[in-house]
């Protein structure tokens, strides 16, 4: 089977969209020909068993970027197209240009198209962009694929289109390594893109709360973000007073993102939303426990004594961080061991690909 996926990105600062690409590609070059269009930008992740095609920036005065992709259909005639993220008016060109062909195509919104998403900016950016070519997108979709149960539900209550399948995301478990001692480093970790819908607000309320208990430790706040964000959120932490406690770094990538787990004692994702949260996979991989909310799927951490699945918002936030500055080495340990048994057991690339094959053969 020859397979296209469009992606708009998969430069590192992409975050989670890129790293799928990355992790899904891999394996599924194993099982089918995989062909990715994108565009070319300075940090591209490396995706191997698949070749990359790079193509003018989507504009729709010139034609070149619907001159360039209608040749790759033309050449590669894939089986099937695989477009990934909402809306960018490119992802939905794509997919016309593949129905216009008869090729079956399956989307993936990758958590943008959650309510808490939606919300944000509906009356200035979303509606519009539905009106004109999002909703007949999701509409005309031959299948969307979904990441967990909860975003199966959220896109069947949009009432656009019922074909809706579930492949759990997944990481390359095996070449990511385990830390091997849970001593206390008094080191806490928030690694993400920096942005709002991550709740980065509600961990610099939380450590306000709790300088006390927090005086000796750090919390390292990883990721790049938009500017101004930034900006704001570092006048938040010298309004409180916290400089002592948290720093915000920017991104980390490479090595220096594996030390930062494996010496951490815990992860924070204090988010509104996301569609799966690879760094949370990625630190459970590490063998560092979790704390993360339920705008994520990751209710796996409470069933698994992994780490902790939460309410949002600060005072949740708060009573959790108490209890795990309170753990033993020992719980540290249990709660790595337990997290990285459960990314071996439940999130592998390679079961990722395969589902993912059997979705494409049932509608091609």
């Amino acid at each position: 089977m020859k397979i296209i996926h469009y992606i708009p990105s998969i430069d590192r600062i992409a975050g989670g969209t890129s790293t799928y690409m990355q992790v899904l590609g891999k394996e599924l070059g194993k099982l089918a020909e995989v062909h990715i269009i994108t565009h070319s930008s300075d940090n591209p992740l490396p995706i191997s068993n698949c070749e990359i095609h790079n193509v003018s920036v989507y504009n729709p005065i010139n034609g070149r970027f619907k001159n360039e992709v209608s040749k790759l259909f033309d050449v590669i005639k894939p089986d099937l197209v695989h477009v990934n993220c909402c809306w960018m008016p490119a992802c939905a060109f794509v997919q016309q240009m593949a129905q216009k062909r008869n090729i079956k195509v399956v989307l993936t919104p990758h958590g943008m198209l959650e309510p808490w998403i939606i919300k944000r900016h509906y009356w200035t950016r979303k509606l519009l962009a539905l009106l004109l070519y999002q909703k007949a997108a999701i509409q005309n979709a031959d299948c969307l694929q979904a990441t967990a149960e909860s975003e199966k539900e959220n896109l069947l209550k949009l009432g656009y289109n019922s074909n809706i399948k579930i492949v759990k995301l997944g990481i390359d478990a095996e070449s990511i390594t385990m830390k091997t001692f849970w001593k206390k480093n008094k080191q806490l970790l928030f690694l993400s893109r920096v942005h709002v819908k991550k709740g980065i607000n509600y961990l610099i309320e939380a450590a306000d709360i709790l300088r006390e208990e927090l005086q000796g430790y750090k919390i390292v706040v990883a990721g790049e973000g938009d500017a101004d964000y930034v900006a704001s959120l570092k006048q938040q932490i010298i309004d409180n007073g916290l400089q002592d406690i948290i720093q915000l770094i920017g991104g980390v990538y490479g090595d220096k993102k594996w030390e930062l787990f494996q010496t951490s004692d815990f992860f924070v994702l204090p988010t509104h939303s996301e569609n799966f949260g690879l760094a949370i996979a990625e630190s459970l991989a590490s063998g560092t426990p979790v704390i993360t909310t339920v705008g994520t799927p990751w209710n796996d951490l409470n069933t698994s004594n992994a780490g902790a699945w939460i309410e949002i918002g600060t005072q949740p936030l708060v009573d959790t961080l108490r209890r795990f500055l309170s753990l033993s080495d020992e719980d540290l340990e249990t709660m790595g061991k337990n997290g990285r048994k459960l990314i071996e057991t439940k999130y592998s690339a390679k079961v990722m690909a395969e589902e993912m094959m059997e979705v494409y053969q049932s509608i091609v």
